[in-house]
């Protein structure tokens, strides 16, 4: 009896170790299951946005930080494109020639307003500096005869891309310039060996819709097709299953 027993044990810890194989395969293969959204074909976008090289150095390797009138610390990364658009969380430098007290580096609520003496509270998000300047001057000029105001943009913070699926570091990029399909597949360092390389999804809202935007690897990687690498949009998820 104790050989007959010494030779079923192996048997039996094969099997447990096999089934626990299985499960352990099974779950980290699966994925959530996405609600069937409607294809649109690559979108021909405006090309990425224009970043000081110290947007992409970590945090204290970039340009010196400045202070907000309520004493908290906005690193300092300028934005070169006039196009750019103001989201919630972007930090903007606001100055009135020949005042002093009309000078304020701000920080943009989630709501996207800010405020600013004299001028009150207004929404910045969804418009460039340009607008933003605009906006300034109508309203200084109740007090200040031809007022003089500069506008800067000094802290990209409000553009997040999502990525998920089978890459090696999937969540949230918080970047400080725009970036394309690809530029998000390195900075998520890659697809696993397992990826669908021909079935990545972009998944954005348009009109309060989600749209799921085709992404096929093969053909960029084989053929050189870089027409379908299009620049992501702040919120848009990209599914690498």
């Amino acid at each position: 009896m104790p050989l007959q027993r010494s030779l079923n044990t192996p048997i039996w810890l094969r099997r447990l170790a096999v089934g626990a194989l299985v499960c352990s395969v099974a779950a980290c293969s699966s994925l959530p299951n996405l609600p069937s959204l409607p294809e649109i074909p690559y979108l021909n976008e405006t090309p990425a946005l224009i970043i000081s090289p110290g947007a992409t150095l970590p945090a204290g390797a970039g340009p010196a930080a400045a202070t907000s009138k309520w004493g908290d610390s906005i690193e300092r990364v300028p934005v070169t494109d006039p196009a750019y658009v103001i989201g919630p969380e972007d930090a903007l430098d606001i100055a009135v020639w020949r005042d002093e007290t009309l000078k304020a580096s701000v920080l943009v609520r989630p709501d996207g307003g800010i405020s600013f003496p004299l001028a009150g509270d207004f929404i910045v998000a969804g418009k460039t500096a340009e607008q933003v300047h605009d906006e300034l001057v109508k309203r200084l000029e109740k007090f200040i005869p031809e007022p003089v105001v500069t506008v800067a943009v000094v802290r990209v913070a409000s553009y997040h891309i999502y990525v998920i699926g089978r890459v090696n570091k999937p969540g949230d990029l918080l970047v400080g310039r725009n970036i394309d399909v690809l530029q998000a597949l390195t900075i998520a360092g890659g697809m696993t060996p397992f990826a669908a390389e021909d079935g990545i999804r972009i998944i954005r809202k348009i009109d309060g819709k989600s749209v799921s935007i085709p992404f096929q690897y093969s053909r960029v990687r084989k053929g050189g097709d870089l027409s379908q690498n299009i620049t992501l949009k702040s919120g848009d998820v990209l599914l690498v299953p």
